[in-house]
């Protein structure tokens, strides 16, 4: 009897493991093996300011890309936070402060960025940030940017340093100010 019952469960095991195996397999979703990465939402896409102005000038620009979002980065040091004041929003073109040329910028859209610092020495009027007028952001390679497409310099007029950021499309993106820093982040999303 014990070994009926042995036989018969076995029968029954391999009937049930080929009639799962006659079942054809399907692909488990992404989401299954790797937790999607959760975006910030809420940044909106309309223009953001802060009045702040510093003679602390400019220094170096730099970006980075993230999982959500690509970064641009403005390094005025000894600024602090309380003196940082800029100006980012969307426009239809890039035209230089002061002259008024046109600027091309590559891209679905255009971020022009205002930070209220100079990219030259006030007391010298000796530049401080390498850039020239019209053409790419020395040291910043766009390559495999997902948002980024191009960045241009404006220029520096009046105490106020002007770039161009070409992006993929309108986008929602936020400005963060730092020690010694302003922050542009532009999603890669809705």
């Amino acid at each position: 009897m014990i070994r009926s019952r042995t036989a018969w469960a076995a029968a029954a095991l391999m009937t049930a493991t080929l009639a799962v195996a006659a079942v054809p397999a399907e692909a488990a979703p992404a989401t299954a093996t790797k937790a999607a990465t959760t975006c910030p939402t809420g940044w909106g896409s309309i223009d953001k300011t802060h009045t702040a102005s510093t003679a602390k000038p400019l220094r170096n620009i730099r970006t980075g890309s993230h999982d959500c979002y690509d970064r641009m980065v403005f390094d005025v040091p000894g600024a602090g936070t309380g003196e940082l004041g800029y100006s980012v929003g969307y426009v239809d073109h890039l035209y230089q402060d002061g002259s008024g040329r046109l600027i091309p910028v590559s891209g679905g859209a255009i971020i022009e960025v205002r930070v209220h610092a100079p990219a030259y020495d006030p007391e010298t009027g000796k530049p401080t940030y390498p850039g020239v007028s019209g053409r790419a952001l020395p040291g910043v390679n766009l390559t495999g940017y997902r948002t980024f497409k191009d960045a241009k310099y404006a220029g520096s007029f009046e105490g106020d340093t002007q770039i161009g950021i070409g992006v993929r499309a309108r986008l929602p993106f936020r400005v963060l100010v730092l020690t010694d820093h302003i922050v542009v982040d532009v999603a890669h999303t809705w």
